[in-house]
């Protein structure tokens, strides 16, 4: 039994039982050592990129989803293993922006998807660019890794979880001095006067996106027109007829009955703002980050040239990504079961591509006030209780928050934790609306070519060029063993010379015959 009293599996009592010999974690460990002894970097130009970025997803949120993984599947979980963590090479990034300390989603996305560090609530525009400021985006906008691979002939998506003009897809593709101008109806009347588009807007003019994925469908029933308080731009029937040549699908069933091959521009906005939490998702009507990142792979690899994906969850009451919104609004369980169900999206997109021509990357944008401690023993559920009560003589989680909305004083004094569900709010020590961000490091790990150049501490801008290096990407174009790349691309391309003459032959033949 684990500590908490629910059944380990044999395999765990096994395990637990062989950790108490020597020779266990010394061959572990030799076996670890050889395995990095023949680690040889892939050294090679990458086709295609996949960066997946968890919203929020700190380390204390990667180890904590490490354990709840292994929970899941019966297991003490501290010794599980998450797909990402397979990845060879490992870097630190520092997440400032140039204005902050402790960093907001838009600076971070235009760090490590632009190239260039930038102010708080500014999405692809330089440090000049003052936030709200319509008139100093002007001259100043920074274009995205995406926007570059799309013009090297690559097809390019993204997929999130919260809506497609939130500041972490959004840094990908809009030049905005503020991230929350959505639509026209969210801009003041002197930034619309000035010339600056929304970035809704900006969606679908800036650059050709071939798979875009996530929410902000607008706020009517059906999904069939558009709320006027959220503008005109805001609804789907907008974005989609002004996407040419683009199909719209809005739930599960549409989504799954789009054949691979038939479509080259797909927009999928399953929900009016943020997709549902992963706990609270309607299987049978909103697909899964894991099956959203499967049909985008399956439709982008079609290009002979490659591609490069987004992928983000990052579902958070009123800030971004799930992972984040269950942090902001101080709901563990369900930002942890974000961060898992980002980790199974990574490890789908590994058996769909091959580490030999794909280069993927994953990281966060940012952290959260977010541990867990309290000594609690081996196998303790990851939401349970600490062994022992606090000073006050009363019970507190293993995870808790340094602020937000968990802080509770009842009677004159703090109230006894509980056994979460999964919308349990841990406590926190400082009361705030919503839980903030926190400014530590955030990991990158990566696998594929060029991933060894992931590696060190590194400003997060760092993030950006790294890839572009990888893929032959502006502004490394150039670059020696690129010339290769892309006569190696191109090779597998089919001349439409052919084509035409056989086309051409075809009607001739109908109109003779007719």
């Amino acid at each position: 039994m684990g500590s908490t009293g629910w059944p380990l599996s044999p395999g765990t009592c096994l395990l637990l039982y062989a950790e108490k010999t020597p020779g266990y974690w010394n061959e572990g460990a030799r076996r670890r050592l050889e395995s990095a002894l023949a680690l040889q970097p892939v050294a090679r130009r990458a086709k295609n990129i996949i960066l997946f970025m968890g919203d929020g997803m700190g380390l204390p949120t990667m180890s904590a989803a490490r354990i709840y993984k292994g929970q899941l599947a019966g297991g003490s979980g501290e010794e599980s293993v998450l797909a990402m963590e397979t990845f060879p090479h490992v870097a630190l990034a520092k997440t400032y922006t140039i204005d902050r300390q402790v960093p907001d989603s838009a600076g971070t996305g235009t760090a490590y998807l632009c190239g260039v560090k930038a102010n708080a609530k500014t999405l692809g525009l330089s440090g000049v660019a003052v936030y709200g400021k319509c008139r100093t985006a002007f001259g100043n906008e920074v274009d995205s890794i995406l926007h570059r691979a799309k013009l090297a002939g690559k097809s390019v998506g993204i997929v999130t979880t919260t809506r497609v003009q939130h500041a972490s897809p959004g840094a990908a593709y809009a030049h905005s001095a503020s991230r929350s101008w959505y639509a026209d109806a969210n801009m003041p009347k002197e930034a619309l006067r000035d010339g600056c588009k929304d970035i809704a807007y900006q969606l679908v003019h800036n650059t050709d996106i071939n798979v875009s994925w996530g929410a902000g469908a607008g706020t009517v029933p059906g999904r069939r027109g558009c709320d006027a308080g959220h503008g005109v731009r805001c609804c789907w029937h907008w974005l989609c007829c002004r996407w040419q040549g683009a199909r719209y699908v809005w739930d599960k069933k549409g989504l799954d009955a789009v054949e691979d091959d038939s479509v080259s521009h797909l927009m999928g906005l399953f929900e009016p703002k943020d997709l549902k939490y992963e706990l609270n998702r309607n299987a049978s009507t909103d697909p899964s980050i894991v099956e959203m990142t499967e049909k985008a792979i399956r439709i982008l690899r079609r290009n002979p040239n490659g591609f490069f994906l987004f992928v983000e969850d990052d579902r958070v009451p009123r800030a971004g990504g799930r992972i984040d919104h269950g942090h902001h609004s101080g709901r563990a369980k369900q930002a942890l079961m974000e961060a898992v169900m980002l980790d199974r999206a990574v490890a789908r997109a590994g058996e769909l591509t091959s580490p030999s021509d794909t280069l993927t990357v994953v990281t966060a944008d940012h952290s959260h006030v977010f541990t867990f401690g309290g000594n609690t023993l081996r196998g303790t559920s990851i939401f349970g209780l600490a062994p022992k009560k606090a000073k006050d003589k009363r019970a507190y989680t293993s995870i808790l928050y340094g602020n937000g909305p968990g802080y509770s004083i009842r009677n004159g004094g703090r109230p006894a934790a509980s056994l979460p569900d999964k919308d349990y709010r841990q406590q926190a020590a400082v009361p705030l609306e919503t839980e903030t961000h926190s400014g530590e490091d955030v990991v990158v790990l990566a696998q594929g070519p060029m991933a060894h150049v992931f590696h060190g501490v590194q400003e997060q801008h760092y993030i950006a060029h790294a890839m572009a290096y990888a893929a032959c990407l502006e502004p490394y174009a150039t670059e020696p063993g690129c010339r290769a790349a892309r006569r190696a691309s191109h090779g597998t391309q089919c001349s439409s010379q052919p084509l035409l003459a056989l086309l051409a032959l075809c009607v001739a033949a109908h109109m003779v015959g007719g």
